[in-house]
């Protein structure tokens, strides 16, 4: 448990200092999260802050902290590659990412992998609802649950 504790604490770092190395221009989204989470099917509530940094050809490096109202409050922490895909002639930019997570629950901490995808949609000057799903296992002691999170998003562009 602690080689993959380990291993995503150096994802984090790297992807930390993969921001602060890049000279290219640099843009950051920051907002929340807001939705249904599914724990090995138990349903609950989902809320949490998040904050991305966008390099320049759509490529996203994020991070996000998350509450869920499941048995044991799982809490969880998810550090995400996103790949914005660009739609000729259209304001509305869909994405695909994935990444690595750790929830901390009774009998935790849990390493987890998620993917997923969702849609950014401008409601004003750079401002989103971003709509999307995140699936995956998370691996508990001496089994793997599936998570999944049907969920909204609001986004600021700075």
């Amino acid at each position: 448990m602690k080689q993959k504790i380990a291993l995503f604490a150096v994802v984090a770092v790297l992807s930390t200092l993969s921001v602060l190395h890049a000279d290219a221009q640099v843009n950051w989204n920051v907002g929340g999260e807001m939705g249904l989470s599914i724990y090995d099917g138990s349903a609950g509530f989902h809320i949490g802050p998040m904050a991305e940094v966008v390099f320049g050809k759509g490529l996203c490096v994020g991070s996000e902290f998350n509450l869920n109202t499941q048995t044991g409050t799982p809490i969880e922490w998810a550090n995400y590659f996103k790949y914005l895909i660009s739609v000729s002639g259209s304001k509305v930019k869909p994405y695909v990412d994935g990444g690595l997570e750790l929830f901390f629950y009774t009998g935790g901490p849990y390493f987890g992998i998620r993917f997923g995808g969702g849609a950014m949609i401008p409601i004003a000057n750079k401002l989103y609802v971003a709509p999307d799903i995140q699936f995956g296992p998370v691996f508990v002691t001496g089994s793997t649950v599936f998570a999944v999170l049907i969920r909204g998003g609001i986004r600021y562009e700075i």
